[in-house]
């Protein structure tokens, strides 16, 4: 995925405010995570998230991100 729409963009804000968990897929892998903030670093934009369950930090290139979706 090379850029997030506009509607990607506002859900996964709204996520980042609300706490609510999203799914992403990257290399046919899916994540659920709960993001907590987006970042550009070194020129790349990043979504810095927890796992749920364990509260692990897990950095992601949005770049290498197949889609994102909010869960339900």
């Amino acid at each position: 995925m090379a850029q997030l729409t506009h509607r990607q963009y506002d859900a996964l804000e709204r996520a980042i405010v609300t706490g609510q968990r999203i799914a992403v897929y990257r290399r046919g892998t899916e994540y659920i995570v709960v993001p907590t903030r987006l970042q550009v670093t070194t020129g790349r934009e990043t979504l810095h998230a927890l796992h749920p369950t364990t509260g692990e930090p897990i950095t992601l290139f949005v770049d290498e991100l197949e889609s994102i979706e909010v869960v339900g």
